[in-house]
């Protein structure tokens, strides 16, 4: 099951991709239900982001992407066609029952069909509204479309990532995922401030580029009272030095030696209990200052043996450090099998289905098991039921392919 932590709150899912269906999963996670109304017959357009597609009992791929799994396990899937009247009234039917809407249509398309902040507040002013866009609801690039790359591109992410003579963007929709839980935080919030606070419901507008600029966080800072421009230091950090990957004899480590302590201890694994004397790199000041001269010296010194070797003597050191890993090793350390973070759930289709695990770990209202993400209206009936529409109408809306 299902945490119990938001057990009670309902949530109107109209969103799509990735930012927002993934605001919608954590929701789903703490125990709220969300119903996510998709396209009748294709759905929501995540499921063609493949491949790999999810294979059938008979290892036949299905039309359902794995990027779709990662952004809506424990949600229920409503058919809806947005474009017509009855598919409007049903989702302002669900609308005045649910405490949450979270969309993530193009600023202002909403409206058209009757489905935006203001006509829904009409329908249920307790209504806590998410949008998530691009560029936001105001300003003059509102109405614009926009993916992740191009918003780690415009929020200077990506003038950070990289190395000197190139900037690169996060391999993963890092702005997209930062939004997401920007947009789950907020949308709790409201519900605190109306439930506990009297208040009414309202209208929280996400920005992907608000996301990305708001994520660069200490370098934002550094800008912010220096005026200076960070440079990128590829796999370099900006914090105590040495903070980076090391190329050893088999594979690269990552470490950090954040104090003059750690710098110390990191140097009698090295052999070179002399480098915390030389006035270059006694203070963490003076090793910053001269990083290229320190980085020099290491680099010739972690290729003379394999990277366990290292790590070993580093943890007995008690300096921070761990292996390079690329997914497969990362889903394989003893740590993260430990902490159970890769699950294996069923799949209505008769085959097992991994996933990752929500993170957050609760004493008294813990996440104890997931549903598999839905099929397309898969739960159709079953809501259409719940407001109190019969079989025969039911039946009308598929023969006019509104659900």
């Amino acid at each position: 099951m299902p945490s119990t932590a938001l057990a009670g709150i309902k949530v109107l899912d109209l969103s799509r991709v990735l930012a927002a269906p993934l605001a919608g999963q954590m929701l789903a996670d703490l125990g709220a239900e969300v119903i996510k109304v998709e396209r009748p017959g294709a759905g929501d357009e995540a499921r063609e982001y493949g491949p790999p597609f999810l294979a059938d009992a008979d290892g036949r791929p299905t039309r359902d992407a794995a990027f779709y799994f990662s952004c809506n396990r424990n949600k229920k899937s409503i058919a809806l066609d947005l474009a017509t009247a009855d598919g409007q009234a049903i989702v302002r039917r669900l609308a005045a029952q649910s405490d949450v809407v979270l969309e993530n249509f193009k600023a202002g398309s909403l409206k058209k069909y009757g489905l935006d902040y203001e006509s829904l507040k009409a329908v249920n002013p307790r209504l806590v509204y998410c949008s998530v866009t691009g560029f936001g609801q105001t300003g003059p690039l509102a109405p614009k479309p926009g993916y992740d790359g191009v918003f780690q591109a415009m929020s200077g992410m990506m003038s950070v990532s990289g190395y000197p003579e190139e900037p690169i963007k996060v391999g993963i929709s890092m702005v997209d995922i930062l939004t997401s839980l920007y947009a789950a935080n907020a949308i709790q919030a409201a519900l605190y401030h109306r439930d506990m606070h009297g208040g009414p419901g309202q209208h929280i507008d996400m920005s992907l580029l608000d996301c990305g600029l708001a994520s660069l966080s200490h370098f934002a800072m550094n800008y912010l009272i220096s005026g200076e421009v960070p440079e990128r230091r590829g796999n370099g950090g900006y914090g105590g030095v040495p903070s980076q990957a090391f190329i050893c004899a088999d594979k690269q480590i990552f470490l950090v030696a954040g104090n003059n302590g750690q710098f110390s201890r990191l140097c009698e694994v090295l052999g070179r209990p002399d480098l915390p004397h030389d006035p270059r790199f006694s203070e963490t000041a003076g090793r910053i200052a001269h990083r290229s001269d320190l980085i020099e010296i290491l680099d010739a010194i972690f290729p003379t043996r394999p990277a366990a070797e290292w790590l070993a003597a580093l943890d007995a050191a008690g300096v921070a450090a761990g292996p390079v890993n690329d997914i497969s090793e990362a889903v394989a350390e003893p740590q993260i099998l430990h902490r159970e973070m890769v699950r294996e759930i069923d799949h209505p289709l008769g085959v097992k289905l991994k996933i990752l695990a929500n993170p957050i770990r609760f004493s008294e209202t813990p996440i104890d098991g997931y549903a598999a993400p839905p099929g397309v209206g898969q739960h159709t009936d079953e809501i259409l039921a719940a407001l109190g529409l019969g079989d025969a109408e039911r039946e009308d809306l598929r023969a006019r392919r509104i659900t």
